[in-house]
């Protein structure tokens, strides 16, 4: 009986020791966590308002974080649903999707931003040889850009259109082409802002030049193009050397379903289970990263 008290008196003595622990912990670094968990929600919100702001599109600040919310949430509980009624196993890969659905809207944005950019690079050629045959005919720069603007699609005529009323608002030319390269950062929008900042302030023909930056990308985007063509069989082995495992896992389920039952409900298979996600997406920046080749 003594002794049964004396390890009862143990155990509550713990807890209050562990309690108290977690209790001071969380008081020192309770700001700290604040702080973080402040950055990672508005820091995010902001940074995907400003890239949605630079693609022309206008959301409420409430409805981005409102969205970041949804993202997060929902993929956590469609993967507690699908582990479900395992509890543990609901529990850990349902938190892991809240992380990942948190993550998400960053890369998302920012892939919706390259896309634009190479859309608006791809459309200077048109428009710097429209610009040229319009200098060349008598009009001004800020007139081909009008001409531009009124004749071709988005992205370009979203830009376009910001410099000239930029301008129209009393910012010299000089500066709206500088905001210009600062919303579209490219190699090539940064070369027409330069040729045509130098050239205004020291004179020469622009007509000229804008030939001359068309020939520049048209032979980028030609090396580009035969660089893809050359890397598309590397870039399809890699492809297929990531479908192994999901494939096989499948195959495997339907023919020995209970071979395979235990990566589903053991928390060593769960383990596994992360560790080949992990891996995946791993090879699959590496691959990425080998096929792509920066001109």
């Amino acid at each position: 009986m003594m002794n049964f008290e004396i390890e009862f008196l143990y155990k509550i003595g713990g807890y209050i020791l562990l309690s108290a622990s977690v209790a001071s912990i969380t008081y020192h670094y309770n700001n700290r966590f604040l702080d973080w968990l402040r950055f990672q929600s508005i820091g995010t919100r902001d940074y995907v308002l400003e890239r949605l702001n630079l693609m022309f599109i206008d959301v409420q600040p409430n409805r981005v974080l409102f969205g970041m919310f949804g993202l997060s949430l929902g993929l956590g509980l469609l993967l507690f649903l699908i582990w479900w009624p395992i509890y543990k196993a609901s529990i850990i890969f349902g938190s892991i999707g809240i992380i990942i659905g948190w993550k998400l809207p960053k890369p998302i944005v920012d892939y919706m931003y390259r896309k634009r950019v190479e859309k608006f690079t791809l459309q200077m050629v048109d428009a710097l040889s429209l610009m040229s045959n319009g200098m060349r005919s008598g009009l001004s720069i800020v007139q081909s850009m009008s001409l531009v603007k009124d004749q071709m699609p988005n992205p370009i005529q979203q830009e376009f259109g910001r410099v000239l009323n930029q301008n129209k608002l009393g910012a010299s030319l000089e500066d709206a082409f500088l905001s210009l390269s600062k919303r579209i950062k490219s190699d090539d929008v940064e070369m027409f802002v330069t040729s045509v900042n130098i050239l205004k302030e020291t004179g020469g023909n622009l007509a000229e030049t804008f030939d001359t930056i068309v020939v520049t990308i048209r032979e980028r985007i030609r090396v580009e193009k035969k660089i893809e063509a050359m890397t598309a069989q590397q870039f399809m082995q890699g492809v297929f050397l990531l479908a192994v495992p999901p494939v096989m896992a499948i195959v495997f389920y339907q023919t020995d379903p209970e071979f395979m039952e235990p990566i589903f409900t053991t928390p060593v298979g769960w383990g596994l289970l992360v560790a080949i996600i992990a891996l995946e997406a791993i090879a699959t920046f590496v691959i990425m990263k080998i096929v792509k080749i920066d001109v």
